[in-house]
């Protein structure tokens, strides 16, 4: 009986031992750590469990407690960065053995030894030194930051090494000295009045801005002297992608006079990819002359082309002697059709017209020509 009486004592002091060891870890936050004191809550003192029979009644009335700690936190009108701060701050770091933490300047959060741990501002502070470039900058209409001038390979490497390797990279880029043979027109025309021959071809030697250019064209009858010729030695000078300007001397060769020019015109790539040439030339007599034209590469395959051509030349005034009268000289229409064997070399046939108007007409019907013809075409086109 008395060994009933104490198994029944012993079970009542073990039930009134546990609530108060589950309200002392509660107002403790679930923190034991041994060696580690937290100013500002407060710890109870150890006592005897059997005097803490009367803490299990009061344990709905104790967890409560815990909640006004946090909510002041949830409720703080201040940003969330600044919570890890209010919560440590009041701690005593010194006590956590192996650990010291040490508070900031700003008083926001601690610092550990080997580890930096900056504050809500910290990170603007870091960024402050660094120059903001590229897509960081704020839109806006302002001038575009200097580029780089610095190599970074001359840090690794010899820099009148590498400044001879940049060197020769821009001329293989475009800094080459180039050269090109081509002739548009070498054919043969078959027409009424005695078959004839014509050839319209260019060389020019140089870089992608500065070029020397030779230029020549002229046609004859078969069987007779040259009718008429041509040759440009011009300075050829990009401004811009698509078009070079011109500028030099051209002289007349063949039947007629001889006549030397002062050459100013320009050449390129008009938009729709359209071949372009205008020219004025000016004589040693004063003569003012004008040409214009163009033609356009249409390919119907790889190597099949249609080339339709069109020019124009005009005079400011009659020049009886070369049989040239004042307004437009002649037309001169064609459409080529060519097959490219290689691209350096395409034979072709077409068709080709020209009239010659006003003045100019009349100077050829008194010499007992007519002033205009149609000849069917065949030549090739080459280039190298």
């Amino acid at each position: 009986m008395i060994r009933l009486i104490v198994i029944l004592a012993a079970c009542v002091a073990l039930l009134t031992v546990e609530p108060a060891l589950a309200q002392d870890g509660s107002q403790n936050g679930g923190m034991n750590m041994p060696g580690m004191s937290m100013p500002g809550m407060k710890m109870p003192a150890a006592k005897k469990p059997a005097a803490k029979k009367p803490a299990a009644k009061k344990l709905p009335a104790e967890r409560p407690a815990r909640k006004p700690s946090a909510r002041p936190a949830a409720a703080n009108p201040e940003p969330r960065p600044a919570k890890p701060a209010a919560t440590m701050e009041g701690m005593n770091h010194s006590a956590m053995p192996g650990m010291t933490m040490a508070p900031s300047q700003s008083g926001a959060m601690p610092s550990m030894p080997g580890m930096t741990m900056p504050d809500q501002h910290g990170a603007a502070d870091a960024h402050a030194g660094m120059a903001t470039t590229g897509t960081a900058l704020p839109a806006g209409d302002a001038a575009a930051p200097p580029p780089p001038m610095d190599h970074y390979a001359d840090r690794q490497f010899p820099p009148a090494e590498m400044a001879r390797a940049r060197a020769r990279m821009m001329r293989e880029q475009g800094g080459r000295t180039l050269s090109q043979v081509m002739f548009n027109l070498a054919e043969y025309r078959a027409q009424k009045g005695g078959d004839s021959y014509h050839w319209d071809g260019e060389a020019w030697v140089g870089g992608d801005v500065d070029r020397l250019w030779l230029k020549s064209e002229g046609e004859g009858t078969f069987g007779d002297r040259l009718e008429s010729g041509e040759a440009q030695a011009l300075y050829s000078r990009a401004i811009d992608p698509f078009f070079n300007l011109q500028a030099g001397v051209r002289h007349d060769f063949g039947r007629g006079p001889k006549r030397t020019y002062a050459t100013v015109g320009v050449e390129g790539l008009a938009p729709y990819m359209f071949e372009v040439e205008g020219a004025l030339f000016l004589s040693t007599k004063g003569d003012l002359l004008g040409r214009l034209e163009g033609y356009y590469d249409q390919r119907i395959t790889q190597r099949l082309i249609l080339q339709p051509r069109v020019e124009l030349n005009l005079s400011a005034q009659d020049v009886p002697e070369s049989r040239i009268g004042a307004g437009l000289v002649d037309t001169e229409l064609g459409l080529r059709l060519r097959y490219e064997v290689r691209r350096q070399l395409a034979p072709y046939v077409g068709i080709s017209y020209e009239a010659k108007t006003g003045r100019t007409a009349d100077f050829a019907r008194a010499d007992g020509e007519g002033p205009s013809r149609t000849s069917f075409v065949a030549g090739v086109r080459f280039w190298f």
